[in-house]
């Protein structure tokens, strides 16, 4: 429970680079992460080139531009020709990094990509063409990762719209 009321979406980075320790253990989160059927249809790309970040922080009309502060991203691949359940899969890994990320006391932000656009082009898109990957991948989300002073405070119990909770009896 502690790990999920500290999940907090963080867009300010510091320059503390992530160790390849850090790094292993938010990629093996997501290579941990149920799949419809155990198909496993998703691959991680590691993104690190300043450059990269930055042609990935204009991937989109609004919302992407933290990644230009991120240390590194991880844009998650999902292959359609093994899953149709690629957006669901896609986003269980990205959630696991995310809470991994948290349990290491790293920042990182979910950065939508599916059904997104860049002056009406489609972000996935966009992505594939910075990244070069093949048509038949699907890009839900890339998972900004960095360290930061900016976490923003945990939530509590007290927080949780239990409205939200219906029973049918």
């Amino acid at each position: 429970m502690d790990v999920l009321l500290k999940r907090r979406s963080t867009r300010k980075f510091s320059d503390e680079k992530i160790t390849t320790d850090e790094l292993n253990r938010i990629l093996q989160a997501g290579l941990l992460a149920p799949t419809s059927m155990n198909r496993k249809p998703c691959s991680f790309m590691v993104v690190e080139n300043k450059e990269t970040l930055n042609e990935l922080a204009n991937a989109k009309d609004h919302g992407a531009e933290l990644l230009k502060g991120a240390d590194k991203a991880v844009v998650v691949l999902a292959d359609t020709m093994i899953a149709d359940t690629w957006c669901e899969d896609s986003s269980i890994a990205l959630t696991y990094m995310h809470l991994m990320a948290t349990n290491l006391g790293i920042g990182s932000c979910w950065v939508q990509i599916h059904l997104r656009k860049k002056d009406g082009v489609y972000a996935e898109e966009v992505v594939r063409d910075i990244l070069k990957v093949d048509s038949h991948y699907r890009i839900a989300g890339i998972l900004a990762l960095g360290h930061s002073d900016d976490i923003p405070e945990a939530h509590s119990l007290d927080d949780v719209d239990k409205s939200k909770i219906h029973f049918l009896v």
